[in-house]
């Protein structure tokens, strides 16, 4: 179905509009999907928060001008579907390498995040990528080991007496 140039400048829109809101980008070659895939990845995408969209390389080109994801303009070959985490950083490739393992038609091509382009060998460290409620209980946890050993130290002294004088005890006792 070909676009008139109203509905091109609307999709060009769209995309700059996710693009500039997106932490992340997997480009990825769907060739040899069938249209129930299709619809399920669009489905699981819609759950984890990524914004999942088969256009052409053209308007997806003029779409991520200005953005971080100039970086892949030179890279847009041949049939893509474009994944945009909306929310978190590895959403995108998570989506992309869990479809990926039940349907092997779906191949990653690049990954793009903080302006710069990789290749598609980096989707596992993408899809790695904690979530923001585990990168939070991560920082968290840092953030209490100081005061935990803090108080194991201030601690330990009493203990040591309790210990030795209970030792005495047991001493006197067998005596």
């Amino acid at each position: 179905m070909a676009l008139n140039l109203a509905q091109k400048k609307e999709v060009v829109a769209e995309l700059a509009n996710v693009a500039a809101k997106a932490h992340s980008l997997v480009a990825a070659e769907y060739a040899g999907l069938t249209v129930g895939q299709l619809t399920e990845l669009r489905k699981k995408a819609r759950q984890g928060g990524v914004f999942l969209k088969v256009a052409k390389n053209t308007l997806v080109s003029r779409a991520v001008e200005g953005t971080d994801y100039a970086c892949v303009q030179d890279a847009l070959t041949g049939p893509l579907l474009y994944a945009f985490s909306k929310e978190d950083p590895g959403a995108a490739g998570r989506l992309i390498k869990d479809f990926a393992k039940a349907n092997d038609k779906l191949k990653a091509k690049l990954v793009a995040i903080g302006g710069k382009a990789y290749p598609a060998s980096h989707l596992d460290v993408l899809a790695s990528l904690p979530t923001r409620d585990q990168a939070l209980s991560m920082l968290l946890s840092v953030l209490v080991q100081p005061a935990t050993m803090l108080v194991r130290v201030l601690s330990e002294p009493a203990a040591q007496l309790a210990r030795a004088t209970n030792a005495v005890a047991q001493q006197k006792q067998a005596a």
